[in-house]
């Protein structure tokens, strides 16, 4: 049986208005999307974080090594 919930999921909610948290969200994906960063720069800056966590001795999100 088709209720108007069921309807609704399938719709993708439709005919319910969208909270503000939701619309924000929305706006700000869109935005990140237009300004996505180059990959080569993520990839420094990913070697970069793992140096810094090499030279401190911290693996997996744990404390540094006792020296």
């Amino acid at each position: 049986m088709l209720t108007r919930w069921n309807a609704a999921l399938r719709v993708g909610t439709a005919g319910s208005p969208r909270s503000p948290s939701c619309c924000a969200l929305h706006a700000y994906l869109r935005w990140r999307n237009q300004n996505t960063r180059h990959p080569d720069i993520l990839a420094a800056q990913r070697k970069e974080r793992a140096r810094i966590r090499s030279e401190k001795g911290i693996r997996w999100g744990g404390r540094p090594l006792a020296a």
